[in-house]
């Protein structure tokens, strides 16, 4: 139209052109230079800068007094020092021939690598005398986030003769939250017994637990002294289900079974000992 200006057609040297992925990558790939590529091997392994030293709280409060409050501050995010006690059974046992009792705890003090653990269980006769008690103190190291190993030395108190034992085991959570244990002992009689044993805690609500639980024990070879027969010498199998009126205190009812086998259970007939049986259980889990 008249008084209007046309505007000039674009070159085809100045016309847009669609980027391609692959070209431009192939461009830069036939641009760069060797002596500037980075190699490889350096790609992604670049050291990270050091941490400021210049810190602007210092200037108002004093660099001592703010080297104090960060040593608390980093110690309160990772470096910190926990304790636990957790007593999974604390139980009567209804059972033929009379009441009896059984204990089973453990306890720890330390950070999230680096702990001392001590672990204690035990049982016996309500009118009679203890049966079985050990004491257990142990370095424990975690190897991943869902193990540790453990090193240290148990301590059997009954039965007689006492006998002190090198232990070396392991503790954890496998997939499916199946709580487990395991250990070596060596005496210091030369004896080797072994021990495993694990539980699973089922929620049926959110107080309401069902825990099946299982420990086998294990000698490599006669140990006529306490009564314990090589290979596996005694099994105990239970089915509890909790309550819990808080985490921290859950009364529980359930059933147990528990025998000797093979030559540990001749050694408990000969001495005419209870060697298999069922029994009804009443008991606390408690931690603090």
């Amino acid at each position: 139209m008249p008084g209007m200006s046309v505007p000039a057609k674009p070159s085809p040297k100045s016309a847009p052109v669609t980027a391609d992925p692959k070209v431009e990558q192939h461009a830069l790939e036939k641009t760069a230079s060797p002596a500037t590529a980075p190699a490889v091997e350096e790609i992604g392994n670049t050291p990270a800068p050091a941490p400021p030293t210049d810190h602007a709280a210092d200037a108002l409060f004093g660099a001592d007094h703010m080297n104090e409050s960060r040593n608390v501050l980093y110690h309160e995010n990772g470096g910190m020092s926990y304790h636990s006690f957790l007593f999974n059974l604390a139980e009567y046992r209804v059972q033929k021939g009379g009441g009896a009792y059984h204990w089973d705890g453990e306890g720890w003090f330390g950070g999230d690598i680096n702990r001392f653990v001590v672990k204690t269980e035990g049982e016996g006769a309500v009118r009679g005398n203890v049966e079985s008690a050990e004491a257990q103190a142990l370095y424990s190291r975690a190897i991943n986030p869902w193990f540790n190993l453990q090193a240290g030395v148990r301590q059997d108190i009954r039965p007689r003769p006492a006998r002190t034992y090198a232990t070396i085991g392991f503790e954890g959570l496998t997939p499916y939250w199946f709580e487990v244990s395991g250990a070596v002992f060596l005496s210091d009689k030369g004896d080797v017994l072994g021990r495993l044993e694990g539980y699973y805690d089922q929620r049926i609500t959110q107080k309401l637990i069902l825990q099946p639980r299982v420990e086998l024990n294990f000698a490599a070879q006669n140990v006529p002294a306490n009564d314990v027969g090589a290979g596996l010498s005694d099994a105990e199998l239970g089915l509890r289900v909790r309550y819990e009126i808080k985490r921290e205190f859950a009364p529980y009812v359930g059933v147990s079974w528990d025998g000797k086998v093979g030559s540990t259970a001749n050694y408990a007939r000969s001495a005419g000992k209870r060697v298999q049986g069922a029994s009804l259980v009443l008991g606390i889990r408690t931690w603090f």
